[in-house]
């Protein structure tokens, strides 16, 4: 059995799960997100946990069954505390702001590049150089600052782009480093 899988989900209070066949639906204080199960996929409660079972041992049964234990562990953490994603801009004149609900972002490009919030996304700046982005739903988050990030990948020899908070990029030596180097014996 997969040891992912075995272990059972802790609801916290004000975090409710409804199981409505084969699909799961979990409300609390940041939303509410749903998900359909596959076949051989069961969910049950006990008291204030979540136990996900599978019916077979069948190789693709087994490998489901820890990654929507995951999937729900995160839907529950996502509705009760919620997830984030921080981003930073690095380079001279690239900054972000908001209209309204957008975001908007001046990264070394003629024209400004905007975002749009999904359902459930919001956008918040700390400074001018460093976003966040934060919602219930891990996926979607994690989708959302990637789309962002590849709107202008940090380049390896000015190091001027947008990255992830705390992300190291390595910075590669410029041609006059190599002609100057080369040069001399």
């Amino acid at each position: 059995m997969s040891r992912v899988g075995r272990k059972p989900i802790d609801l916290p209070k004000g975090v409710e799960l409804k199981v409505d066949g084969m699909n799961i639906t979990v409300k609390g204080p940041k939303g509410t997100l749903s998900r359909s199960l596959p076949e051989g996929i069961s969910v049950s409660m006990d008291d204030s946990k979540v136990l996900v079972k599978r019916s077979n041992d069948e190789n693709n049964v087994r490998s489901l069954h820890g990654l929507y234990r995951a999937l729900i562990s995160n839907m529950v953490t996502g509705v009760s505390l919620g997830f984030e994603r921080k981003l930073e801009l690095s380079g001279v004149g690239y900054r972000a702001s908001k209209q309204g609900a957008k975001l908007v972002m001046q990264v070394g490009y003629s024209h400004p590049v905007m975002f749009d919030p999904p359902a459930g996304i919001e956008f918040r700046l700390e400074g001018q150089d460093k976003i966040i982005v934060s919602g219930a739903d891990k996926e979607l988050v994690g989708e959302i600052a990637s789309s962002i990030k590849k709107s202008k990948e940090v380049e390896p020899y000015k190091l001027k782009g947008i990255k992830y908070f705390g992300e190291f990029i390595k910075k590669k030596a410029g041609k006059a480093a190599k002609a100057a180097g080369a040069g001399t014996k």
